[in-house]
């Protein structure tokens, strides 16, 4: 009863003035934005078969993908700051719906990479400015509601590769993707009608690329623990990256698993990731940044060291859920940084080292891809293990 009342109370607080309803449609955006795109490490096999492209190419697609979600991660924090935060997310929403369709109708790979880079640079624009809306709206609650629409992100992880796959496999992967054009279409018309088109004033100081303009920048994004932090995110990016890229692939060439217990493994481990997030978030919230980043950070890292050596299906399903700890990261790092950049530069600070960390972290799936054509997915993962512990080091370290 005590905790069904907590979260009665902390419910409450978070619906109260209107702001529920931003809180849906943001999360519904983002369940969307980010699920699509893991639909495609899920559909990874039929693009091989239908494309004849080997680990290194889709390594290549899946690297591109993230670069450019990261690089758009610039203008959609700039945009945001200037333009409003509401208009981006609308047009965010609705771009992504049209380069959903270019992808199902694509008949080369040349259309495949284009129609999967504009859909990057698409929902880049979603990225920073939702967390400058819950920074804006909620005092004391953004953890929270930044949690909330994290997990909502990973079910869409855990829904939509699930059901692409499933669609896939009765019939082609293109009716996969053009499930979604419609569902960008009314999630475009929810966030219209609910996110006012402005919460943060406009960024008057920011105009330009003045020298005076790049020194505030450098000054916002360098104080307190803001490095420290964004040193810890470059190796969760790098490590998320590379994971979620391949991780399906992964179950197949080097477990003998098939693609469908495959994808359901997948899909377990951004569903466990739907509790782990707004736990992250109310621990931070709680018990302070740098406990909360050990105790997720530390665990995910011996998950990912044991994994090469597991060979049975019941320790793979433990072994993903323990994995899914991964996801409570960026709850915690993402939220410190938002709220710790000036007021006048939240969503263009927080926009360009969102670019900078991804744009590292997106050289993991090549990197894995390249392993897996001249040697061995096992190693792909091993370097995830290493790069996980450093992330350990530099949270013990460091905060």
């Amino acid at each position: 009863m005590r905790l069904a009342d907590a979260v009665r109370r902390e419910a409450a607080v978070l619906w109260r003035d209107g702001r529920g309803w931003i809180l849906v449609s943001i999360s519904l955006g983002w369940f969307l934005s980010i699920g699509v795109r893991l639909v495609y490490p899920a559909l990874a096999p039929f693009f091989r078969a239908d494309f004849g492209i080997g680990f290194g190419t889709t390594g290549l697609l899946l690297t591109l993908l993230w670069a450019a979600y990261a690089i758009g991660h610039i203008p959609g924090g700039i945009l945001g700051d200037r333009l409003g935060e509401g208009r981006i997310l609308v047009a965010s929403t609705l771009i992504a719906g049209v380069t959903v369709l270019v992808v199902a109708l694509s008949m080369s790979v040349w259309m495949l990479f284009l129609g999967t880079i504009t859909f990057g640079l698409a929902t880049a624009l979603f990225g920073p400015t939702r967390f400058t809306v819950f920074t804006s709206i909620y005092d004391e609650r953004a953890g929270s509601a930044i949690g909330i629409t994290m997990a909502a992100g990973s079910a869409g992880n855990a829904v939509l590769p699930v059901v692409a796959t499933l669609v896939a496999g009765a019939l082609i992967w293109r009716y996969s993707f053009l499930l979604f054009v419609p569902a960008f279409g009314v999630v475009a018309i929810g966030l219209f009608l609910s996110v006012p088109s402005r919460l943060t004033p406009a960024t008057a100081s920011l105009d330009g690329l003045s020298l005076e303009t790049l020194e505030h920048l450098k000054r916002g994004m360098t104080t307190g623990g803001i490095p420290s932090i964004v040193g810890v995110q470059i190796c969760f990016s790098f490590v998320f990256q590379g994971f979620s890229g391949f991780y399906p692939l992964y179950l197949i060439e080097s477990k003998g698993v098939t693609p469908g217990v495959a994808s359901a493994l997948f899909g377990l481990f951004f569903a466990a990731s739907f509790v782990v997030q707004p736990l992250a978030g109310s621990a931070m919230d709680r018990v302070g940044s740098r406990r909360s980043l050990l105790v997720v950070l530390a665990i995910s890292a011996i998950a990912l060291w044991l994994l090469p050596f597991v060979e049975t299906l019941g320790v793979l399903i433990l072994l993903t859920l323990v994995l899914s700890l991964l996801n409570g990261t960026a709850v915690i790092t993402q939220t410190y940084i938002a709220d710790a950049l000036p007021e006048d530069m939240k969503g263009t600070g927080l926009g360009t080292l969102k670019a900078g960390w991804m744009t590292v972290g997106a050289t993991s799936p090549l990197l894995i891809g390249l392993l897996g054509d001249y040697g061995s997915l096992d190693a792909g993962f091993v370097v995830l293990a290493i790069v996980g512990s450093i992330s350990v080091a530099v949270t013990t370290l460091k905060l």
